[in-house]
């Protein structure tokens, strides 16, 4: 599932593709994705328009229209952007496309059909409704916040990372590479965590995600210290090179290191 890596990185790349052009058409493939605005809406509202800004929290991409509106996309499990120009070039899946005066389109392809599609008015009122917790790359996301939302919670430091109610952004692959750097059992509950290691996850929270993005979410690109390159059953720690344990979290499969992240 894309997660904020990944969606900083679509983020990233429209606003370098897809910025101030006018959109000649909008075509839905697939009406199912969309939330809370049909599909005459949702044509009507950006067709003629512009975008013009992008902004993201967690795994939520907005793009903000010159009419003040925000086109606010989810990428499910698979989903991604591409923008192209010949029609060999238009990907499987496409469920919206939009194609510019240009001759260029910008698709939204999501196989699984997981995602969602919407229009704010507001964004910040879209995310405040969406009851997100603060962005986990936010600059005002403290220490002493972050220690706060941790330590109530009853439940392990993996469910903890991955409730979006909590941080927003963070899933269950870049979760388990948080707690590898940070060398924290991903079943420890977030209430029994030290300050000592709070602070390590705080700190392991924006390195983790910060290099992610620095590699545009491609793990192949990793750092040779991150489990995320070998995140797999058959898997080593890259520090000790002990296979690397596997668990059921919360419905989600966790990868850990049982010799470097001790109870």
């Amino acid at each position: 599932m894309p997660e904020l890596p990944d969606v900083e990185t679509f983020r990233r790349y429209l606003s370098a593709t897809s910025l101030h052009k006018k959109i000649k058409a909008v075509n839905i493939r697939s009406p199912e994705i969309l939330e809370e605005v049909s599909a005459d809406q949702l044509k009507e509202d950006l067709k003629g328009k512009h975008f013009e800004t992008t902004v993201r929290h967690g795994k939520y991409l907005g793009v903000f229209l010159d009419s003040s509106k925000c086109l606010v996309m989810h990428f499910g499990m698979t989903g991604f952007l591409k923008y192209f120009m010949k029609a060999e070039k238009e990907p499987p899946h496409e469920r919206l496309l939009i194609s510019f005066t240009n001759g260029y389109h910008l698709a939204y392809d999501c196989q699984r059909k997981l995602g969602q599609i919407t229009l704010a008015d507001d964004f910040n009122q879209f995310i405040e409704d969406k009851n997100l917790g603060p962005d986990a790359l936010a600059s005002d996301l403290d220490f002493n916040t972050f220690k706060k939302a941790i330590i109530r919670r009853r439940a392990s430091i993996k469910s903890v990372l991955i409730n979006q109610k909590v941080i927003a952004g963070v899933g269950n692959v870049y979760s388990d590479e948080i707690l590898f750097q940070a060398q924290i059992h991903p079943k420890i509950r977030g209430e029994q965590l030290r300050d000592e290691q709070l602070r390590r996850l705080f700190a392991a929270r924006e390195k983790v995600l910060k290099t992610a993005i620095a590699h545009q979410a491609n793990p192949e690109n990793f750092p040779p210290s991150y489990i995320t390159r070998d995140r797999s059953g058959s898997g080593k720690c890259p520090k000790c090179k002990r296979q690397l344990k596997k668990t059921r979290i919360s419905g989600r499969t966790a990868y850990y290191c049982a010799n470097c992240q001790k109870p």
